[in-house]
């Protein structure tokens, strides 16, 4: 431990692997907790507003701290190191678990140590057997590191201290004994793929309400952040907009809530099961509804009917290092900040458990200005360019594709020919003329 490193952990805060304690009331618990779950360091002498009130490491204080080790039951191993103040304990995970203090069994979940219920131990016990896939050493080589990763992340963690690479990946606990974990590689690595073949998504975007011909498709191989965010953008881009006018501001309304779309598709890559090789995480765009399935059974305790209400989770290392660069909010939340979001947009909301997990957003039909087409039904949602195209129609009577590309240049060709399709397929526009040369007009009946 050094000076840049106590910055470090103080910018970051609590988490996972780390606990800030002023003193010594309830040292115990938080022992129990890490000892039974993948282990980390306590700082004495950091209250909770990461304010330094500091404690010397005497040599009463360092008995009083083995004792507090040896009175749990079993007994668990520390070690106690100091620097400027603050005493560090560091509590490696456990092989002779479950550990117990005076008041309970503990486990360290997200930023707090947590009391096991009955329930809840027998579940533990019955798990031990079970590895937790984020918290397992790789083979990883540094030379595979994405240091423009790894930067990203400390800049939207709110970490700005310089710290050698290893220094940085050991304080935010995927790095330890010379190597790095795997969630390490998956937020981290160059290529996570090269590592883990099944650890990508697949966004498509398909014409009508079955998968019979794809408009749009994409794989996303980095970093489990930036897929993410690319999986989010291709939702934007490949489903609809319209608008509220309030007042005078024209306020944009996406065909379904944004941050329910979001908080799925992070659920998926962090509670997705990594040992299952034959899948990975899919996303289905349709002209009714977005399907997100990731591989995974639900995990004891969690049932159907507690999905929402308690907080279990397969890759707990991976969602704390989401929780730091603030992706998630309070853990344990999502599925219920997803099903308030649906029934304020008004989206329907389906959820699957059976060796996947699948959530479908349904959407609602959008109605049609007065500017479209009387011919035009108020059950087909229409995106701007859309909108703009059919009143086109109206007045000019004809338009090329090149002259429709030319009107939208910021989009892709790609967009234009999808937008195109979907017209075409609910008869409202018709090609006529050679493939090169044709142009499109209204349809004049629908049938």
């Amino acid at each position: 431990m050094n000076r840049k490193d106590l910055k470090f952990i103080l910018q970051e805060g609590e988490g996972f692997k780390v606990e800030f304690k002023e003193n010594s009331g309830g040292l115990d618990k938080d022992m129990v907790a890490f000892a039974n779950a993948g282990g980390g360091r306590i700082f004495l002498g950091i209250d909770d507003a990461k304010k330094v009130k500091g404690i010397g490491l005497t040599n009463r204080t360092k008995a009083q701290i083995q004792d507090i080790a040896r009175n749990c039951d079993p007994p668990i191993s520390i070690n106690i190191s100091s620097f400027e103040n603050v005493v560090i304990i560091n509590v490696p995970p456990s092989d002779n678990k479950p550990h117990k203090c005076s008041s309970g069994f503990y486990l360290r979940k997200d930023a707090a140590s947590q009391k096991m219920g009955r329930d809840e131990l027998v579940d533990f016990i019955y798990d031990q057997g079970r590895k937790n896939f984020d918290a397992l050493p790789s083979k990883f080589k540094l030379e595979d590191l994405d240091r423009s990763a790894l930067k990203d992340f400390l800049k939207k963690a709110g970490v700005n201290v310089k710290t050698s690479a290893r220094e940085t990946l050991f304080n935010i606990g995927v790095y330890e004994n010379g190597k790095i974990n795997n969630s390490g590689i998956l937020f981290f690595a160059k290529s996570p793929k090269k590592y883990f073949l099944n650890a990508y998504i697949t966004c498509a975007r398909y014409l009508g309400l079955n998968k019979t011909e794809v408009l749009d498709r994409a794989d996303f191989e980095g970093n489990i952040v930036s897929q993410v965010d690319e999986a989010i953008r291709f939702i934007k881009r490949n489903t609809r907009l319209s608008y509220k006018i309030r007042g005078i501001q024209r306020e944009e309304v996406p065909e379904y809530p944004a941050g329910a779309l979001r908080e799925a598709v992070i659920n998926a890559v962090m509670h997705r099961d990594y040992f299952e090789r034959g899948a990975n995480i899919q996303i289905d765009i349709f002209d009714d509804q977005v399907v997100v399935s990731n591989v995974g059974s639900l995990i004891k305790p969690l049932t159907r009917e507690k999905l929402g209400r308690i907080a279990v989770r397969r890759n707990p290392l991976i969602a704390d290092l989401f929780h730091r660069i603030k992706y998630v909010e309070k853990m344990g939340t999502g599925l219920a900040r997803i099903k308030q979001e649906c029934k304020k947009h008004g989206v329907g909301l389906e959820i699957e458990t059976n060796g996947l997990f699948i959530v479908t957003f349904k959407s609602v039909p959008v109605s049609v200005p007065a500017s479209v087409p009387a011919s035009v039904p108020a059950s087909v949602p229409l995106n701007e360019r859309q909108k703009w195209l059919l009143k086109h129609l109206l007045e000019h009577k004809k338009i090329t594709t090149k002259e429709f590309h030319g009107k939208f240049m910021k989009v892709s060709l790609k967009t234009i020919k999808r937008d195109l399709a979907y017209l075409r397929k609910n008869r409202i526009i018709k090609f006529i003329g050679a493939a090169k040369k044709g142009h499109y007009v209204l349809s004049k009946t629908r049938n």
